[in-house]
C-alpha cells in the first residue's frame, strides 16, 4: 500500500515508510542509526533540481516525500522521462555505485523531502551493513530488468506505447489502492513514451470519444488522463 509522509521526518528510524524492499527504510536498529548519522535532510520546492545529467556523482538521494521526475536527452536534444520515483526510491544509485556521472535528471515533480548520503559515506555502510548491500544488489537489478522492457517497448507502435503506458499506470494506482489516474500532462506522457504531445493528445481524444478515458484538469494541456472502469 502506497502511504503518502508528511514533509519533516527527519528520523530513519521512526519514519512509516513504505516497506523492507526499498534499501534504507525499515532498516535494523543499528543500520538505521548509522543511516542517522551520515545523510542530510532537505526539503525542495517544486521545479528543484536534485542533480543534472553528466555530473560527477556525489552521492545519493532517498526521497521521503513527493514525487520526483528523471529525464535524459537524446541525441537530437529531446527530453526523454525514464521514470517518476515516489517515496522510499534511492536516486542516483547506478552512478555512485559504478563512479560514473548521472545518466539521468532529477526533477521534483511537487514539494517533497530527501535525504542526501554522500558517495564515500554510503560505500562505506554497505561495507559495514551486509543486509543493505544485498538490498542495494535486488535494487541494481530490478534496475537493469527495468531497462530491458523500456528497451522491448521501443519497438511498439505509438498507440500501442500509449496503451502500455495507460495499462502500467492502472495497474500501479491499483496496487497502491489509488484512483485510476495517472497525474501526468500530455507533454510529460509524451517525453515518457518517445513521441510528442501533438500525437498524445490526438490518441487520448479517440480513447475518449471510445469511452474509454476521461481527462479532467483545468489548466491547457496539463489535464491528467483516467481510464474509465
Amino acid at each position: 500500500m502506497s502511504l503518502k509522509l508528511p514533509i519533516g521526518i527527519d528520523d530513519c528510524l521512526t519514519c512509516p515508510v513504505r516497506g523492507e524492499e526499498y534499501p534504507f527504510c525499515k532498516l535494523s536498529v543499528h543500520a538505521g542509526e548509522r543511516l542517522n548519522q551520515i545523510k542530510s535532510t532537505a526539503i525542495y520546492p517544486k521545479g528543484a533540481m536534485l542533480f543534472i545529467e553528466g555530473q560527477r556523482p556525489d552521492g545519493v538521494f532517498v526521497l521521503c516525500a513527493g514525487k520526483v521526475k528523471l529525464s535524459t536527452s537524446s541525441r537530437e536534444g529531446r527530453r526523454i522521462i525514464t521514470r517518476v520515483s515516489e517515496p522510499g526510491d534511492v536516486l542516483g544509485l547506478n552512478a555512485v555505485i559504478s563512479n560514473r556521472t548521472y545518466e539521468v535528471s532529477a526533477e521534483m515533480m511537487e514539494p517533497g523531502q530527501a535525504n542526501f548520503v554522500p558517495r564515500d559515506c554510503l560505500l562505506h555502510f554497505l561495507n559495514d551493513h551486509v543486509e543493505v548491500a544485498l538490498r542495494v544488489i535486488k535494487l541494481l537489478s530490478c534496475n537493469y530488468y527495468t531497462a530491458h522492457e523500456q528497451i522491448r517497448t521501443l519497438g511498439l507502435s505509438v498507440s500501442e506505447r500509449v496503451a502500455k503506458f495507460l495499462l502500467s499506470g492502472l495497474m500501479k494506482t491499483a496496487h497502491n489502492n489509488d484512483a485510476s489516474q495517472i497525474t501526468l500532462s500530455h507533454e510529460e506522457i509524451a517525453e515518457s513514451i518517445g513521441t510528442t504531445r501533438e500525437i498524445v493528445s490526438r490518441l487520448f481524444s479517440e480513447l475518449r470519444k471510445a469511452s474509454l478515458l476521461s481527462l479532467r484538469g483545468s489548466i491547457k494541456h496539463k489535464k491528467s488522463p483516467r481510464l474509465i472502469e
